[in-house]
C-alpha cells in the first residue's frame, strides 16, 4: 500500500470508522486527528459505551498492531514494559517485551491501577521508549495509547494526577447514542459485526506520511496570537488555580494543525483550535470531574475574541 499520502485516503478511514461507531461523527474524527498529531487519547465514560470498539476499529483501518491491557489493581510495571528472563539454554538472559511494545495500545481502566503502574505507562508515552534494567528500547512508530478511564465516582479508582494527564493529547466521552443509532446497534449493523469486515485503509508508512505533513502545516502570527490570548486568558480567570501551559498550548496547536489537515488545508484556521479547544484544554485546567473543566473550557472560549 505504500502510496503517496492522499485526502481521499483520510476521508475515506473517517467514513469507515463512522460506520462502525455509530452517531459519533465528532468524537470519531478527534481521535483521527490525535493518532495524526502523535498524540496519546484517554476516554472517560461508563463501560459498554464503544471505547473498545473505537479503539479496535482505529487499529483496523490503520493497519496498527494492537494490545488490549486491562488495568486491575495487581498489575505492577512489568507487566507494561516486560521483564528480563533467564534462558537455561543461552545461560543468559533475555529480554521478555510487554504489551506496550505494539503499535496501539489499548490501556483499559487506566485508573484501576496502582499509581505506580500508571506511571510506568505514562512514561513509556512521554519518551517514545522504554529503560528496563539499564537498557534503553524504543517504542514502535507509529505508537498511539488510547487509555480508558471510569468517573470518578465509581469504587476502586486511582485519578490520574494532573501531571499524568497531561500526557493525554485530548481527552474525551462518546457518551450514549442517539436514538437512530442506537437502533442500529440493536439491530446490529454496528460494533463487532462491522468491525470484523473493516479493510486496512492504511499503512504505517502512509500515516508516519500524514503525521510528517501535520507538522508542515501554515501557522500564521495571527492564529498565534489567538492562541496565546487564550493561553493568558485561562491562567488570569480568578476561577482556576492554574491556566494552560506552555506545554499545553503546543498540545493545542498540534491538534489544531490535525484537525486542518483532516478538513484537507494546508493552513490552520481559528476554527481548528476552536473545534479542539475543550478537548485538548479541558483536562488541563485544574478540575477534578470531567463536566467541570469541558464547562471551564468552552466558558473561556466564548471570553476571547478571534480578532483581539
Amino acid at each position: 500500500m505504500n502510496h503517496p499520502a492522499r485526502l481521499s485516503d483520510l476521508e475515506t478511514v473517517l467514513t469507515a470508522l463512522e460506520g462502525v461507531v455509530l452517531g459519533k461523527s465528532r468524537e470519531v474524527r478527534l481521535a483521527l486527528c490525535c493518532l495524526l498529531a502523535r498524540g496519546h487519547l484517554l476516554i472517560e465514560d461508563l463501560p459498554g459505551l464503544g471505547k473498545t470498539t473505537l479503539a479496535q476499529a482505529l487499529a483496523r483501518v490503520t493497519g496498527l498492531d494492537m494490545q488490549r491491557l486491562q488495568f486491575t489493581s495487581d498489575l505492577l510495571p512489568a507487566d507494561v514494559l516486560g521483564v528480563s528472563i533467564f534462558d537455561p539454554r543461552a545461560a543468559s538472559f533475555r529480554f521478555q517485551p510487554g504489551p506496550i511494545f505494539h503499535g496501539l495500545v489499548l490501556a483499559d481502566e487506566i485508573n484501576r491501577a496502582t499509581p505506580r503502574t500508571q506511571s510506568a505507562l505514562l512514561e513509556a508515552m512521554e519518551e517514545g521508549r522504554v529503560s528496563v534494567e539499564g537498557e534503553t528500547r524504543p517504542l514502535p512508530d507509529p505508537f498511539f495509547v488510547i487509555a480508558t478511564q471510569n468517573p470518578r465516582e465509581q469504587a476502586g479508582t486511582f485519578p490520574l494526577p494532573e501531571s499524568q494527564l497531561d500526557r493525554f493529547l485530548m481527552r474525551l466521552s462518546l457518551g450514549y447514542p442517539d436514538p437512530a443509532a442506537e437502533r442500529e446497534i440493536l439491530r446490529g449493523r454496528a460494533g463487532r459485526v462491522t468491525l470484523e469486515a473493516l479493510p486496512v485503509l492504511l499503512d504505517a508508512a502512509t500515516l508516519r506520511a500524514w503525521q510528517a505533513r501535520l507538522e508542515r502545516l501554515h501557522v500564521a502570527e495571527a492564529l498565534l496570537d489567538y492562541v496565546q490570548t487564550l493561553a493568558a486568558a485561562s491562567r488570569e480567570h480568578p476561577d482556576l488555580a492554574w491556566g494552560l501551559s506552555p506545554r499545553g498550548a503546543l498540545a493545542l496547536l498540534r491538534a489544531a494543525r490535525g484537525w486542518a489537515l483532516l478538513e484537507g488545508r494546508d493552513h490552520v484556521l481559528p476554527e481548528d483550535v476552536q473545534a479542539v479547544w475543550v478537548p485538548v484544554v479541558g483536562h488541563r485546567l485544574g478540575h477534578e470531574r470531567r463536566e467541570e473543566g469541558e464547562a471551564m473550557a468552552r466558558d473561556l472560549l466564548t471570553r476571547v475574541p478571534v480578532m483581539p
